[in-house]
């Protein structure tokens, strides 16, 4: 099996591991720039086609059709084959790309913002999963991990590109960027991914995922739209939450009956799980809310252009990679992580009074302080509660519970955009009409327009352009203000979070980038991805002496790295040998002099070939090597689970020969038989 699979990844290496990588992360970036990008760019947005009060929903959009499609993606790629699905997913989303870049309303925008959202959810998903069909194991970790800074990264440039692009071309640019991107992305793909995969059969669970997707457009729409677009009593506004209640309903029944459900019932009976949800719900609302209406308030009330609105945001994404990074390596070093999440919500809290103060005479310095304030807290949470889900959940729901914790995320920032929306449209209005009460404005002037274009207010008299500021900065305090109790919710909810003792597998972190969609990985996948790391830092511990020891062999280290090479790759020529090895030949003829003088290896006119003792002996590494990959996985009970036994076997030959092992060997002794 294992040998299959590594000749499976062999065209992938041949035919160019770093272009299709490049690719890779091209794709990624797009999708992940696509949920920050816009933020800076919605004032000028809603100055061209109007619509304030579905500002929100420009957002909101992409992030519900991301979350509720991720799922899908990911498991129709497993069961037909990734690299024509991710090819379609990159299509849909440039088509959607290119079609909001040509929006002529604010209806159009959302609508075809969705359409891009689609497409991204399989950019996400598809992305991380061909790396385990053309990488290694080894190399698994460092190539995965990369995919995590992409969303940092995202956060970052995200809102100054958008500044950028407003400033210099138009908003529409915002989106037209993705078209070169994505074309060369695609043309990559196309070329020289290799068209096979590991094929998994599933029942893809389309009614829950529907279902699921129903009941959140239905309260994100109701919350959006009420009090502003139609009363909360309208039948519109009833109609909505009553349709919400249906499908949650119905989706609760599907779940019970589906063969692999989207979200599982079983996973609400975990404790720990439950109030990481909770808590994850609370922090997406505060995340995907403050990035969406902060930029806003920033070019409107504080005059400054896109460009610089971008630059003030860049303490808070500081402030959540900083502590997002600090409390991973904590955590891997004490097994604790109850603390984090505690201290997490609490300094949410504080950051939200903090933003609540904030208004149009409020100094730079003190912003960024804010802002920074906010991104810590957010860091405190979001990663740490992916690892305690992980850390808790039963081996069979792995892949769902690590799913489900970033799914509510998602959610949470989908509900959050349009609470936030809701309540700023509905307090803007009020505290307009009341600043401008008695005041006679320009002929032909739009108020409502020049509210989000400070292009606009600039036309105004400076007495009446301070008033107007000073109403904006008024109506998003309560944005902030509203937010505390969930918040406080969130705070309540972390001293219940159990703190389970952190398995080996878990200590690692292996939770996703800042404001990733849910992954859609199985439970197996979660295991793989971990037990490579952990893999490879215990052979760098015990290293090849002590595994050769396990394995009951007399050989120097540089002895057994040759036969697990030889035992994977066949007949090899000495010279290539070396060459893969990094050596010379010189270097390496004492450790194959012993193998040959030991039966274990033949050679041939130079060239290198197993006996039946070397295909046993290497037989006996690989099995020590399993064993030590078993013992690190008993938290999981690896013998009660087929696809564990298996996945140990692939991985016991996969981790050993590479060509990550040569500074093992390097600086161990060349001995001989003899000494």
């Amino acid at each position: 099996m294992a040998s299959q699979a590594g000749q499976a990844q062999q065209p992938a290496q041949a035919r160019g591991l770093p272009v299709i990588y490049t690719a890779l992360m091209l794709a990624m970036l797009l999708a992940a720039l696509d949920q920050t990008i816009v933020a800076t760019a919605l004032p000028t947005i809603v100055s061209d086609l109007g619509g304030l009060s579905h500002l929100s929903w420009v957002i909101t959009a992409y992030i519900l059709a991301t979350t509720a499609t991720t799922q899908v993606w990911g498991k129709l790629g497993d069961q037909y084959g990734r690299k024509y699905l991710f090819m379609a997913a990159i299509v849909i989303f440039l088509i959607g790309s290119a079609l909001s870049g040509l929006s002529s309303s604010m209806t159009e925008l959302i609508t075809f913002r969705a359409v891009q959202g689609v497409g991204g959810g399989g950019l996400l998903v598809l992305a991380q999963a061909i790396i385990g069909d053309v990488v290694p194991p080894r190399d698994r970790g460092k190539y995965q991990g990369a995919f995590g800074a992409v969303f940092g990264v995202a956060s970052v440039i995200g809102p100054l590109l958008g500044g950028f692009f407003v400033d210099n071309l138009s908003w529409r640019w915002v989106f037209y960027i993705n078209l070169p991107i994505g074309a060369v992305a695609l043309v990559v793909i196309t070329v020289v991914l290799p068209a096979t995969s590991t094929r998994r059969h599933h029942k893809i669970d389309y009614l829950g995922a529907t279902l699921l997707a129903g009941f959140a457009t239905c309260v994100v729409l109701a919350t959006s739209w009420g009090g502003t677009t139609y009363p909360w009593g309208s039948p519109e506004i009833i109609g909505l939450f009553a349709g919400s209640v249906v499908l949650i309903a119905g989706w609760w029944v599907s779940a019970r009956h589906a063969a692999e459900p989207v979200l599982p019932l079983r996973l609400f009976a975990n404790p720990v799980f439950s109030v990481s949800a909770g808590i994850s719900l609370a922090a997406g609302f505060a995340l995907f809310g403050s990035i969406s209406y902060l930029p806003l308030f920033l070019q409107v009330v504080h005059g400054v252009s896109p460009t610089i609105s971008g630059v003030y945001l860049l303490p808070m994404v500081g402030g959540l990679l900083i502590t997002s990074i600090g409390s991973g390596q904590l955590i891997a070093r004490t097994g604790r992580y109850k603390v984090y999440p505690i201290v997490g919500t609490g300094v949410l809290c504080v950051a939200l009074f903090l933003l609540s103060r904030l208004d149009e005479h409020t100094s730079t310095t003190l912003t960024s302080v804010d802002f920074f304030v906010l991104g810590i807290s957010l860091g405190l949470i979001i990663q740490v509660l992916v690892i305690a889900v992980q850390n808790s959940a039963d081996y069979a729901d792995l892949g769902a519970a690590t799913s489900g914790a970033t799914f509510f995320r998602s959610i949470g920032g989908a509900f959050g955009v349009s609470v936030f929306g809701a309540i700023f449209s509905n307090r803007l209005a009020s505290e307009l009409a009341s600043a401008l009460r008695g005041v006679t404005l320009p002929r032909g002037f739009n108020i409502t327009r020049a509210a989000a274009d400070p292009e606009l207010l600039k036309q105004l008299p400076a007495a009446i352009r301070e008033d107007v500021r000073h109403a904006y900065s008024l109506a998003l305090h309560p944005v902030f203000l509203y937010a505390i109790p969930v918040a406080l919710i969130a705070f309540a909810l972390s001293w219940f979070l159990r703190e389970v003792p952190l398995r080996a597998t878990s200590s690692v972190g292996i939770g996703e980038g800042l404001g990733a969609a849910p992954p859609a990985r199985s439970s197996v996948d979660e295991v793989e991805r971990s037990l490579a790391r952990l893999a490879s830092a215990d052979l760098r511990q015990r290293g090849y002496e002590r595994l050769t020891a396990m394995a009951g062999l007399d050989l120097p280290a540089g002895s057994s790295w040759i036969l697990t090479r030889l035992a994977k790759q066949g007949s090899v020529p000495g010279q290539e040998l070396a060459r893969q090895a990094n050596v010379t030949m010189d270097y390496g003829r004492p450790y194959v002099d012993r193998l040959v003088s030991d039966g274990l290896v033949t050679r041939s006119n130079g060239t290198l070939v197993l006996t039946d003792s070397g295909h046993q002996a290497a037989d006996r590494l690989f099995a020590a090597r399993r064993e030590g990959l078993r013992e690190l996985l008993a938290d999981w009970s690896p013998d009660e689970y087929a696809e564990l036994g298996e996945l140990l076997t692939k991985l016991s030959r996969a981790l050993l020969g590479e060509d990550a092992d040569r500074h093992l060997i390097h600086a161990e002794p060349t001995t001989t038989k003899d000494g």
